[in-house]
């Protein structure tokens, strides 16, 4: 009989895998959706917990009991849309078209961009009148990590995009909430589905067996034992980009889909002693299941793009034990 081998894993769906370009991530593709509203949120990591709640999946083995699920708690203090931001297409992809930032920015703005006179209500103006050549339109958000558990006071600042079909009602509606909080109720609801965008723990190098997973060599191998047998063949004389070879492993940008929020709180929901590493939560979405990324690390959400057809009711909490 043939060897038995072991197939390499890891998956060549992301590749290259080279480090992210930041720590918090980028959201590049949102759903479509009728009506305007804000298609994103945000918060820091702070920890772990479980919850004991009544399992109300139809079809699953557990149906109608009392289970314990692994939950994530997000810490979300609100957003503060600072800016809006408009595109318009051209023959190289979006452009931007022009960008109104607000004259009331958070206090420590100052530590994350220039301020000075934006000319607010020109920009606000200009847009309104060129609807017709703006296609997408993006509220400027900032965090405000003084409200938040994480010790630091230098905000992230990234953009959202606006959904909707009508141009008009999309400006209106950013215009309606420039300058003001926007919390995590604002987005979704306890019970909805949302994707988890995040960058993953960062490992540094790593050989090919912890990266890919291929078999140690037995103690007759040449020289070493966690290594590929071979790169190759002979001719054509280049390695291929399927070989598993050493290299950066972890701190990549990644999206969980389809993960349920079971709750959006305030206050109740720290340990005695604080979240380990983390400190005191305040504002709160729980999340069921894991999500990417180490504590402190600010995690992007946003409306499920690959929802499924499965309907969850509200979930039914009995107990978080802290």
């Amino acid at each position: 009989m043939p060897e038995v081998k072991k197939p390499r894993e890891g998956s060549k769906g992301y590749w290259p895998r080279k480090r992210s370009i930041r720590i918090y991530p980028s959201v590049t593709s949102y759903p479509e959706t009728d009506k305007a509203m804000i298609m994103g949120f945000a918060g820091y990591k702070a920890g772990n917990l479980h919850a004991m709640m009544l399992d109300n999946k139809k079809g699953s083995i557990t149906f109608g009991q009392e289970v314990a699920v692994p939950v994530t708690i997000l810490d979300c203090p609100p957003l503060k849309v600072i800016g809006i931001r408009a595109y318009e297409n051209s023959p190289y992809g979006l452009k931007v078209f022009s960008e109104a930032i607000t004259k009331d920015l958070p206090k420590d703005m100052g530590r994350k961009m220039k301020v000075g006179n934006f000319k607010t209500d020109e920009k606000l103006m200009g847009m309104e009148k060129n609807l017709g050549k703006i296609s997408k339109i993006r509220a400027i958000v900032s965090t405000q990590p003084r409200m938040s558990g994480v010790r630091k006071k230098t905000p992230e600042v990234f953009e959202l995009e606006i959904g909707g079909k009508d141009a008009k009602e999309k400006f209106d509606y950013a215009k309606s909430m420039l300058s003001k909080e926007m919390t995590a109720k604002d987005f979704t609801k306890e019970g909805e589905l949302v994707d988890v965008i995040a960058v993953t723990k960062g490992k540094g190098m790593q050989g090919p067996v912890k990266r890919f997973g291929v078999k140690v060599q037995n103690r007759h191998a040449k020289k070493k034992r966690r290594h590929v047998g071979s790169l190759g063949q002979e001719r054509p004389g280049k390695v291929r980009p399927t070989v598993a070879q050493a290299g950066q492993m972890g701190f990549h940008k990644r999206t969980e889909f389809n993960k349920r929020i079971l709750k959006i709180g305030d206050g109740d929901i720290t340990p005695k002693n604080g979240f380990v590493r983390y400190g005191t939560v305040k504002n709160y979405v729980m999340i069921e299941g894991s999500v990417p990324g180490s504590k402190k690390r600010l995690i992007m959400l946003r409306p499920p793009i690959r929802a499924g057809k499965v309907k969850f009711l509200l979930p039914e909490i009995r107990e978080v034990v802290k």
